[in-house]
């Protein structure tokens, strides 16, 4: 029902917001002005929303929960019910917030903001993982980093990160999204739970990983190779495998030291990072969901556009289990 009212709905909920095609755009959830939030009005898609600067995404009742409740959908089911007129109730009146900024706010000043408090959270986390709840949670996983000649300089922990969806801090591993030119551009969070065995885990969320920033063209670089060098610097010829995921990406570093390794976040997200000159090959390390035609054109779009580019492009897919992490895992004694 928010779906077929969802032109409504978003005037009602980012009133700074705008009208963009089949779009309703606005900064954020916060309601300020901008293009960085995009909602979908009619068709398939109704309600479908996407904050490219933050990576959240979610339908219509997670865009009541998100502007209004930090993430509660129990408590955004309740609005929507008043809002829709079910089950009796009065209409809740327009969401109370502060006044928006102007109008004609540049959308480059909130991006900014934006990347000034991902790279703050950052580094605030810990710089050595070793022993912390992270390090346990990549253990499970069958990632030891002891195993590397260093832990990845990407990755940090934090032993009380804010959870919107919890509504309050947890622990969590944190990754830096860079760019091509090696500025930081969002932090990538995993939230973490200990189970009744001590052992870690992804926290029981429905997106226990989420970004703070962006990562549209940027990717997490966890491992530099036999050159040792910095991506920007890379060796001319050099060969980058490029996997979606940070435990993926770890588990092909564990693998193949040699090469160079970067986690996309996502894999909506790979045709998009940008590489310099110098990567001559690129191994795009797929999951092997071949009944997935969504995940396949992705893929294939990812690899038509390094090709375009002058690269060589190969596909490479676990021999066991759905990602390398799970091949990994197998490969573990007991």
């Amino acid at each position: 029902m928010l779906a077929g009212n969802v032109p409504a709905l978003a005037a009602h909920l980012l009133p700074a917001g705008h009208r963009d095609g089949g779009h309703w755009r606005c900064g954020g959830v916060d309601g300020s002005p901008g293009q960085s939030l995009a909602i979908h009005l009619h068709g398939d898609k109704a309600g479908v929303w996407h904050d490219f600067a933050t990576g959240e995404t979610g339908d219509a009742l997670d865009l009541v929960a998100a502007v209004l409740f930090r993430g509660s959908t129990r408590d955004a089911m309740a609005w929507a019910r008043r809002w829709l007129g079910v089950g009796g109730g009065t209409a809740p009146p327009p969401p109370s917030r502060p006044a928006p900024l102007a109008a004609q706010a540049a959308p480059a000043a909130d991006d900014a903001d934006r990347r000034r408090k991902a790279l703050a959270l950052f580094l605030s986390g810990q710089e050595r993982i070793a022993g912390t709840p992270a390090d346990g949670y990549l253990a499970g996983r069958g990632i030891v980093l002891a195993e590397l000649a260093r832990q990845p300089r990407a990755l940090r922990f934090h032993p009380e990160c804010w959870c919107q969806e919890a509504r309050r801090p947890l622990p969590a591993m944190l990754a830096a999204i860079t760019d091509g030119a090696g500025q930081h551009v969002g932090t990538h969070r995993t939230w973490l739970a200990r189970d009744g065995y001590g052992m870690w885990h992804k926290a029981p969320l429905r997106d226990p990983k989420k970004t703070l920033g962006r990562y549209a063209g940027g990717f997490i670089p966890l491992w530099r190779g036999a050159s040792g060098k910095a991506l920007r610097e890379a060796p001319a010829g050099e060969a980058l495998a490029m996997a979606e995921g940070i435990e993926t990406a770890l588990s092909v570093a564990l693998a193949c030291p040699e090469l160079r390794v970067v986690a996309a976040v996502a894999l909506a997200n790979m045709g998009s990072v940008i590489l310099p000159a110098s990567v001559a090959h690129v191994i795009l390390c797929a999951d092997n969901d071949a009944d997935n035609p969504k995940a396949a054109a992705m893929l294939e779009r990812a690899a038509d556009r390094f090709v375009a580019q002058g690269r060589d492009v190969r596909i490479a897919r676990p021999p066991v289990g759905k990602d390398f992490n799970d091949t990994l895992r197998a490969e573990m004694p007991g």
